[in-house]
């Protein structure tokens, strides 16, 4: 049996100091589960030294990404109040090992939400939705990584900024997606590449932390996973711009970079 809290403490170190460690199953033979409880653990130690749950971050929202993990299900990690960004504020590359930053779209919920839902119950507990970026960040050494590790690295969780909110009623099956840098487009992507639709990653939120015994509460953001691949780089000011391309709504997700 792999020592859940040791393993836990390995990854906590890890992001504490943004300094690479080795890949878990090179040391351990360790599960998919196995991998949710050092994430929980390891979450745990946060939670320990003051941090809050804020909401959930959802991973592996495309088919392909599936298919080439050889899953059939969607992973998941936890958020807290320390992984937040303001819109427009500064990160430092040195709290991080190998960041990159992906575009996303956020979900706050103004009731709780758990179990099985349909996309329409799993709306009717929105409050408001925005553009999003999620930094990424493995703490494995050359961002290499088994489903187990990833799981138990907080599927790469290590900040996130959100937009500005917006009426839940808005359409968000096709927005475009435009992350630049310093001006420049590096990804243009559609809202439509999360699961077809953002709401299907929110019905899975609410199904996979109900079966954790971690429903999704109110005031909680749900980060729907990225709708393009994610981008690597210095940056150091994330600000998020809704604007419109032609008649079709477009959210401009800029990551701004000194070089």
């Amino acid at each position: 049996m792999p020592d859940i809290a040791k393993l836990a403490r390995t990854l906590d170190n890890a992001a504490a100091n943004a300094k690479a460690t080795r890949q878990l199953s090179d040391r351990e033979i360790l599960t998919e589960l196995e991998g949710y409880d050092v994430q929980a653990a390891s979450i745990g130690r946060r939670l320990i030294r003051g941090e809050k749950r804020v909401g959930v971050k959802m991973g592996f929202t495309s088919r392909a990404k599936m298919v080439q993990m050889g899953i059939e299900d969607m992973i998941w990690g936890r958020l807290t109040d320390q992984m937040v960004i303001e819109d427009g504020g500064t990160v430092s590359m040195a709290d991080y090992v190998h960041p990159r930053v992906e575009p996303e779209i956020a979900f706050l919920l103004d009731r709780p939400l758990a179990g099985i839902v349909t996309g329409a119950e799993a709306l009717a507990a929105v409050q408001a939705v925005a553009p999003a970026m999620e930094i990424i960040d493995s703490r494995y050494r050359n961002f290499k990584f088994s489903l187990a590790d990833v799981v138990a690295d907080n599927c790469s969780s290590s900040g996130f900024v959100v937009g500005p909110w917006r009426d839940s009623e808005a359409e968000l099956t096709n927005l475009g997606m435009i992350m630049e840098f310093n001006g420049r487009p590096r990804q243009i992507g559609s809202s439509a590449a999360i699961l077809g639709n953002p709401v299907r990653a929110l019905v899975a939120a609410a199904r996979l932390s109900a079966a954790a015994d971690e429903p999704l509460q109110a005031g909680w953001i749900v980060m729907a996973g990225g709708a393009t691949a994610a981008e690597s780089g210095k940056f150091e000011r994330l600000r998020l711009v809704p604007g419109t391309a032609g008649r079709r709504e477009c959210i401009r997700q800029v990551s701004s970079s000194s070089r």
